[in-house]
Order: C-alpha cells, then structure tokens, then sequence
C-alpha cells in the first residue's frame, strides 16, 4: 500500500468538515459480493442471455421465472457483512466528520455496518412490493418463494431495485446531488463511474478535496487532488 498517499488521506479527512463519499461495486467486493459488471464464463455457461439484458425493465415483465432465477442466483448475498470500508465510513458519520453516503450498491451492507444517512441510487434487495396492493415483503420472503414470488392478493412482487429502463428515484437524486454538492470533500470509491446517470452527480462536487480510490481509471481522475489504487477495504481500514 502506498504509505504516502494514505498519509495524505488522513490529513485530508481529519481536517474535512463536511465528507460525503460515492461509491460502487468495489466497495462490496472485499465482502465476498463480486461485481455482477464482469461478465465471466459461469454466466454465459448457465444463462442464454447477458446480466444487463436479464436485469432488465422488459426482461422481467416479459420472463419474470428466468429474471428471477437469475435475481436468486447472482444478485442475493444475505450472509455478505460489512467490511472495513462500509465500518469506517459508519464510524465518521458517527463522530459527525462525513455527512452522506451515495452507492450504486443494493446490498444495505452501508445501513448494516451503522450508516444512516445512505442515499441508494439503484435501491436495495432488501425492499420488496408488491406491484398490485404495494404491500412490503423482505429479502427472506423472496429467498423462501418459489419461481415468481406473488403476494397474498395475487401480485407479482417485485424487488425494489432500479432495472435498466428504469429511472432512479426523484426524491434520491436531490438527496445525494444536494449532498454532494454541499461536501468539502468527496471520496469516490470502487466505481468505474461508468454507469449513468449515478456517475453523473459527481460534477456537482465543488468542495476542496476529490478523492479517488479505485482499481482502474476513471474520467473523473484529472479532477482529483489524491488517487489511490489499492482496495477499498484496505485503505480506509488503515487510516
């Protein structure tokens, strides 16, 4: 790990007012969730289709049994815990240094480690509704349902997650981008800042300190005060 650039983190967070962090799959990574984005042979091998096409607003109303199949498969870590990364940025919310948390993740591993102020731009697998009377149903109900789950009115009940088509939450985007743009430094980690709109809302950054931990490169890299290409978890664990 490089120990000159984790020194210049901590000087920058300690002396931070006001951090808001964005993050994405990296982040859960080192929770034993991979990233569903790296399309590797097991998928091809067991499914006709690519993630993104099976993950899908006119995927799941057309073949609801195969989305599902798939959702249960790949998409549900209900034994994931919260790693160094998701306990630290908890602990500086806590101590009143970090305001917000902006993730593209759905596994609430943010909310478990003790954040909460948590926007979740792509929504959580921990929600469920039903699509007919909107009754809630937990992640352990869709974990025991068989096939399409279906509420006790007939429903198909659907996770609240955002599938491609759809469009991210009203209230959720001015939550994060008002967050974002009021932080004094924001700390963007495990994301490529590929997916859009989410990786959109970082322009809105017009704080002291752009902080950059991530594996591979990203468009927002020429705007950084600091870049660090070590995992996450190990990172923020350190300071």
């Amino acid at each position: 790990m490089d120990t000159e650039a984790l020194a210049r983190l901590s000087e920058i967070t300690k002396k931070a007012k006001n951090i808001v962090f964005f993050g994405g799959a990296g982040v859960s990574t080192e929770s034993g969730i991979p990233d569903f984005r790296s399309v590797d042979g097991l998928y091809n091998q067991r499914y006709a289709e690519p993630p993104e096409e099976i993950l899908s607003h006119h995927y799941f109303i057309s073949k609801p049994e195969e989305f599902f199949r798939f959702y249960r498969d790949k998409m549900l870590y209900p034994d994931a815990e919260p790693n160094a990364a998701h306990k630290r940025l908890a602990q500086w919310e806590q101590e009143g240094r970090l305001s917000a948390v902006v993730t593209q993740n759905i596994d609430g591993l943010h909310q478990k480690a003790g954040s909460k102020t948590v926007y979740e731009l792509h929504g959580s697998v921990l929600r469920n509704h039903c699509m007919r009377c909107k009754k809630f149903y937990d992640l352990q109900f869709i974990m025991r349902s068989k096939g399409v789950p279906r509420c006790e009115c007939g429903g198909i009940i659907k996770p609240d997650v955002v599938l491609y088509e759809e469009g991210l939450d009203e209230r959720t985007i001015r939550g994060a981008v008002s967050a974002i743009s009021r932080a004094d430094v924001l700390i963007i980690g495990g994301t490529s800042l590929a997916v859009y709109p989410a990786a959109s809302f970082v322009n809105y950054f017009e704080g002291d300190h752009l902080v950059l931990i991530n594996r591979d490169p990203t468009p927002q890299d020429r705007y950084a005060s600091l870049i660090i290409r070590d995992p996450i978890a190990q990172v923020l664990g350190a300071l």
